[in-house]
């Protein structure tokens, strides 16, 4: 005979969040965005986008990630990838609101180096980054105590990506490391490594796999990954005495899906292709690529190359999309048979930005980004020793 108990479970904190019923205020990933939003089948969105971003006429500044749907895109000022974006804000003084089509830690990154009297505006806040959120303060705070506890602190530089929250790019900015973007990850490592022996590379583990062993002829042996949710982050302190690069065990959702398999598959169905992918895709994949670059480095590929040219490119599908539609003349494919958007930068949409904007106009900001004094001033430190990097 067989019985069923009930069991009284309460559920978590983390399990709340994980069911949009909770928000975590130190996490990259939101869970509500207050406000009546338009229906996202208003056949009007188009004309009201318009007319409120008429209403606000200089005082508002649009930057678009290259990874946003074509339908808001369609309204950005600038275009680019996270940190040229941040930069073309803070070179706009004049703009009283800055909207960031993008997601959490890029307009975090706009808050850090944009002026006190400007506001920064993201859509959704619910629009955050996987990666970003594979590592957080307390999880690299534990983790250099690892370092310290095994005597490699003191030799140790951290190197934070662009993708990561406010609080790790002020953690890094505290031990006197920098911050780098894909684009100047190389000159970012060796200026590292010219400081110190060894680099903790957070949180994404491909791009810092990639730079040091193809970019910097550094041996794979000298690559331990460090798991944040594993004691002593999974490695013994001989490990960690005898690496070099001390990678973060995190990264991207659509770049990580790649595999040496698409890059097989595409070129037995498509003579001649060139494999052209963005460095945060696995070893294997970059190792096998024809070639390997940020999202900037893609796009002047593709604008350079000759008509007739057969393409995959291993990316978000929104800007592949964007590039076979403006290179008609060349042969342009998604790396993977399996269609990826990125899920949390696709919630910026035409009825989320429509509005932001009318309540803007309205005089009532909302979903304004602020990093707070102390963390802003690290933050900013780590920053600007990636702007003076050789």
């Amino acid at each position: 005979m067989t019985t069923t108990e009930t069991l009284d479970v309460q559920p978590t904190p983390l399990a709340l969040l994980l069911l949009g019923r909770e928000s975590d205020p130190r996490s990259e990933r939101g869970v509500d965005c207050p406000g009546d939003l338009p229906a996202p089948s208003d056949p009007n969105l188009v004309e009201r986008a318009r007319a409120a971003k008429a209403r606000l006429g200089e005082k508002v500044f649009i930057l678009g990630h290259h990874y946003q749907r074509d339908e808001v895109i369609e309204f950005a000022d600038v275009t680019g990838d996270s940190f040229k974006l941040a930069r073309d804000a803070a070179a706009r003084p004049e703009a009283e609101y800055i909207v960031f089509c993008g997601v959490h830690f890029m307009a975090e990154s706009a808050d850090i180096l944009t002026s006190e009297r400007q506001q920064v505006i993201l859509p959704d806040l619910a629009a955050g980054c996987s990666m970003a959120d594979m590592a957080s303060a307390e999880q690299v705070a534990e983790c250099w105590d690892v370092l310290a506890d095994a005597g490699v602190a003191d030799v140790t530089v951290p190197v934070s990506y662009m993708n990561s929250s406010a609080d790790i790019k002020a953690f890094t900015g505290r031990h006197g490391g920098t911050i780098c973007t894909s684009s100047n990850a190389q000159r970012a490592l060796e200026w590292a490594f010219s400081q110190g022996e060894k680099v903790l590379f957070v949180p994404d583990q491909h791009l810092g796999r990639n730079t040091a062993v193809r970019d910097m002829g550094i041996a794979l042996e000298d690559c331990v990954v460090y798991n944040p949710h594993k004691p002593g982050g999974g490695l013994t302190p001989e490990q960690l005495q005898d690496a070099k690069m001390i990678l973060w065990r995190g990264h991207c959702s659509v770049h990580g899906r790649f595999s040496l398999e698409s890059v097989e598959d595409v070129r037995a169905r498509i003579p001649g292709v060139n494999v052209l992918v963005h460095p945060e895709c696995k070893h294997e994949v970059v190792t096998a690529a024809d070639h390997v670059g940020s999202t900037e480095y893609i796009i002047k590929m593709l604008d350079a190359a000759p008509a007739g040219s057969s393409w995959a490119i291993g990316t978000e599908l929104n800007l592949v999309r964007r590039l076979a539609k403006a290179h008609p003349d060349k042969q342009i494919v998604f790396l993977d048979k399996t269609v990826c958007f990125c899920s949390t930068m696709n919630r910026i949409d035409l009825p989320h930005l429509v509005w932001a904007l009318e309540s803007l106009a309205d005089g009532k900001p909302v979903n304004r980004i602020e990093v707070d004094a102390e963390t802003e001033h690290f933050a900013k430190l780590a920053l600007e020793q990636m702007l003076a990097l050789p």
